[in-house]
């Protein structure tokens, strides 16, 4: 029998500020770090700006999907902040005061006022207004926040982050390890590709297509590079999947190549 499906992983980064270039993304990087050192990938990311329909329908279809998804930023109590809000419209229910969450932020607070040296003032109007960062969806679960304890979000399967990576990472990271470690290396991995010289991705097309009909459980890519600082002009050629079913495609992709007019470098293995 075949092995059951891994879930596919995915990435919503949520903020004008990205699209406009004011910052640049670091959570797409960080993310497949992640899941690299747990024997996982990343199928896919998404941006989106601070538009609460944009938001609201990117979310709906993560909802709807098989996919884990993780979602950076937006989850503040500043106007431009609606993801909290696009979430609970996604699922068609209410938002609400979590508890663990309202304790949580009350903590934060008087810890900033025993370093502030002020008295805590629990119904101070800014610190009333704090509250609303932990107004989640109905029937969410807190994310813890090692940061300052003001905690994120998750609802089946996708879970909300702030936009600061030194806040979302270490989240993200207890999220994984917390709900998807029955997942960890469940399957092992292997890339095996070899540097081509002195072809055309068009040429090599009709082997690449051959290798993926004959041998289903891999995949065939193509990387081409015109000014790389090591073997300048060439593609990266290779098939990636299951260790025992990239062995023989790989065989079969370097036959292939011999009989074309190339010139192969050096052959690489990723796992």
């Amino acid at each position: 029998m075949s092995p059951p499906a891994i879930p596919a992983f995915g990435l919503i980064i949520v903020g004008d500020e990205i699209l406009s270039g004011k910052r640049a993304d670091k959570h797409m990087p960080k993310l497949i770090e992640l899941l690299a050192a747990r024997g996982l990938q990343l199928a896919w990311a998404e941006y989106v700006g601070d538009s609460p329909e944009r938001i609201t329908a990117t979310l709906q279809r993560a909802f709807a999907g098989g996919d884990v998804v993780f979602s950076c930023g937006g989850i503040g109590a500043t106007p431009d902040d609606h993801t909290r809000q696009c979430a609970a419209r996604a699922l068609g229910v209410e938002l609400a005061l979590h508890p663990e969450a309202e304790a949580l932020i009350r903590e934060r607070m008087q810890d900033v006022a025993r370093e502030q040296g002020v008295p805590y003032e629990p119904d101070r109007p800014d610190n009333i207004h704090r509250l609303n960062m932990g107004v989640f969806p109905r029937d969410a679960a807190i994310i813890p926040n090692p940061y300052n304890k003001i905690p994120g979000f998750g609802v089946r399967n996708v879970h909300f982050v702030p936009g600061f990576p030194v806040m979302a990472w270490p989240m993200m990271e207890w999220v994984l390890d917390r709900h998807y470690r029955h997942l960890f290396r469940q399957r092992a991995y292997l890339e095996k590709s070899v540097i081509v010289f002195g072809a055309m991705e068009a040429t090599l097309t009709p082997l690449m297509e051959q290798i993926e009909r004959d041998h289903p459980r891999v995949k065939v890519f193509s990387l081409p590079s015109v000014d790389h600082p090591t073997y300048g002009r060439h593609i990266d050629l290779g098939v990636k999947g299951e260790p025992a079913a990239v062995e023989p495609a790989y065989g079969q992709l370097l036959a292939g190549l011999r009989q074309h007019v190339v010139q192969l470098g050096p052959e690489l293995v990723r796992e």
